[in-house]
C-alpha cells in the first residue's frame, strides 16, 4: 500500500532530506583521486552524526556501509573499502538518513579531474545526461496524473537525441515511494510503459533514480550480493532526488533550493511547506 503523508510528516522528511544534502555537499566538496571508497563512507558517517541521523543503509539486509560508493562500471549498491580512485573516475553515491523515524535518499554522480580527456568527457556526457532525465522525470511528477508519467519524461529525455548518443536505461532498477521505511510503494520506473500506473496524489514521497549505462543495461551482481555492475565493462551512473507531492505543488526534500534550480528549465516552481 501506498503511505500518504500528512504536510507535518513531509517537513520532517525534510529534516531528514537535508541531511542527505549535507552528506553530499561533504562529499562533493572533499572526493578526488587517491582516496578511497571507504574514506567517502567515513565522511558520510561524519556528517550523520553531526546531525544526530542514522544511515539507513547500513545493517539493510546485512549491509555493511554508511553509503553506497559505485565507481565506473558499477551500477548501484557498491560497497565502500579498500577501492582508490582514480583521476577521471565516475563516482555515484547513494546516501541515506534517518531522523526520528522518517527516512530520505537520494544520490549525486562526479566525474573526478584529470585522466584520459576522452574517457573523462565521455563520462561527464553520461552524467549529464542521468542528472537531466532525471529533472524531467521530477518535472513530470509536478505536471503528470500518473506515476507512469515520470518514467515516461525519462525515457522521453534519454531517448530524445541521436541514436549513437544514447545511454540505456536499466529496467531491472527502479525507483520507490519512501516515508517511515526506506523502500515502499509504488515503483517509479525509468522507462516509458504502456497501461494504468497509480494516480499521483497529494501526500505522495517518491524517490526518483534514474541509472543509465553507456553500453548495454545488462547487469550482474558481484560475489559480495551486493554490487551490480554492467556485464560488458560500461560506464554507469545514477542520480536520485526524494521529492514530495503536496496539495500546493512540489517539493524536492533531498535539495537544499527545494528543487528551484533544477525545475527553473520547465517553468516549475517548487512549494516549500516551510
Amino acid at each position: 500500500m501506498i503511505q500518504y503523508k500528512s504536510d507535518d510528516q513531509i517537513r520532517k522528511m525534510r529534516v531528514a532530506g537535508l541531511v542527505v544534502a549535507a552528506i553530499h555537499d561533504a562529499l562533493r566538496t572533499r572526493v578526488q583521486a587517491g582516496m578511497t571508497t571507504g574514506d567517502l563512507d567515513a565522511i558520510a558517517f561524519e556528517v550523520l552524526q553531526a546531525h544526530g541521523a542514522t544511515s539507513n543503509f547500513y545493517g539493510y539486509y546485512d549491509y555493511p556501509g554508511q553509503i553506497c560508493t559505485s565507481v565506473n562500471d558499477v551500477v548501484v549498491h557498491g560497497i565502500p573499502g579498500d577501492l582508490v580512485l582514480q583521476p577521471g573516475d565516475l563516482v555515484s553515491m547513494d546516501c541515506g538518513a534517518v531522523v526520528d523515524g522518517w527516512h530520505g535518499d537520494a544520490a549525486i554522480s562526479v566525474v573526478l579531474p584529470g585522466g584520459d580527456p576522452e574517457v573523462r568527457a565521455a563520462r561527464e556526457k553520461l552524467n549529464e545526461i542521468t542528472r537531466g532525465s532525471m529533472w524531467a522525470g521530477i518535472a513530470a511528477m509536478a505536471t503528470g496524473k500518473r506515476v507512469a508519467d515520470i518514467g515516461n519524461a525519462i525515457d522521453d529525455f534519454v531517448t530524445d537525441r541521436d541514436e549513437d548518443e544514447q545511454p540505456d536505461i536499466l529496467t531491472d532498477y527502479v525507483g520507490h515511494g519512501i516515508g517511515t521505511s526506506m523502500h515502499q510503494e509504488p515503483e517509479v520506473l525509468n522507462y516509458r510503459t504502456e497501461g494504468r500506473s497509480p494516480k499521483l496524489k497529494k501526500g505522495m514521497v517518491l524517490c526518483i533514480e534514474p541509472m543509465l549505462a553507456a553500453g548495454n543495461q545488462a547487469t550482474s551482481v558481484d560475489d559480495d550480493e551486493w554490487t551490480v555492475r554492467t556485464i560488458d565493462g560500461s560506464d554507469a551512473c545514477h542520480w536520485e532526488h526524494m521529492v514530495a507531492k503536496h496539495k500546493r505543488g512540489i517539493w524536492v526534500l533531498t535539495a537544499p533550493d527545494g528543487g528551484a534550480e533544477g525545475l527553473a528549465p520547465y517553468g516549475i516552481t517548487p512549494v516549500p511547506l516551510d
